[in-house]
């Protein structure tokens, strides 16, 4: 006789029911500490925004430059604000020193201005001693970029019209004194950056926002909260430009 065949078992083999639960277990000491580890990136990347705020807030590089450029501010029926008029004093006290020939007043209409903050800029500078000769508009800006944008295309028709000009030894170089409030002065240069001009920021220090140190403090922890998100369109538009 032959030896009997073993019978194959047809009960699949057990489960593990241990492996899921260290896996999870794992897990659950791995995540809190990618959380961490997040939220401590986003922590020291905020710190950063906001150091850099605050230094580029407290530093006056004003030099010789093509224009000194005024952003602009709330303006009521075509009288400056607080904030605007302290801003255009400091352009004008520039523009006094011989640091530019030119000065561009910027800012669009507000809902239901009946003026734009522009044109008051640019009345305000005429009042003080500035020839209307002297000053460029900016007056459908109304946004800091949109501004800016806007300044820059001026900035590269004086350039232009300087290269034409045959008494012009050189094209005007794309130079600007950038003129703000001081928490408003980094988003500027970034601004003024990818637009194509060579900024020297010059804060005014005579507003009613840095009279008040909480006022202040306030504007400048939104402006470091605005920095990421500038940088970041910027770097994504520096790739777009690369491809």
């Amino acid at each position: 006789m032959s030896a009997a065949q073993p019978r194959v078992s047809s009960v699949p083999p057990p489960d593990r029911p241990h492996a899921p639960r260290r896996a999870a277990r794992r897990l659950g000491r791995v995540l809190p500490r990618l959380l961490l580890a997040g939220v401590l990136l986003v922590l020291a990347a905020w710190v950063g925004s906001l150091v850099a705020v605050l230094a580029a807030a407290n530093r006056d590089a004003a030099q010789p430059a093509a224009a000194i450029i005024v952003l602009g501010a709330a303006q009521y029926d075509g009288r400056p604000s607080p904030v605007l008029r302290a801003r255009l004093d400091h352009a004008v006290a520039l523009w006094h020193r011989g640091l530019a020939p030119r000065l561009i007043v910027t800012g669009g209409r507000r809902a239901g201005d009946r003026t734009s903050e522009a044109a008051t800029s640019r009345r305000y500078a005429v009042q003080h001693g500035v020839p209307d000769s002297a000053i460029l508009l900016e007056s459908e800006g109304r946004t800091t970029a949109e501004s800016m944008r806007a300044a820059a295309a001026l900035l590269a028709e004086l350039e232009r019209t300087a290269a034409a000009s045959p008494a012009a030894r050189a094209p005007a170089p794309r130079t600007a004194i950038l003129v703000s409030d001081p928490f408003h002065m980094l988003r500027l240069r970034m601004l003024a950056r990818r637009y194509g001009i060579v900024a020297y920021t010059s804060p005014t220090r005579t507003s009613p926002i840095s009279a008040r140190r909480s006022v202040a403090w306030g504007y400048m922890l939104r402006e470091s909260l605005k920095i990421p998100v500038v940088w970041l369109t910027e770097t994504q538009a520096d790739e777009g430009a690369d491809r």
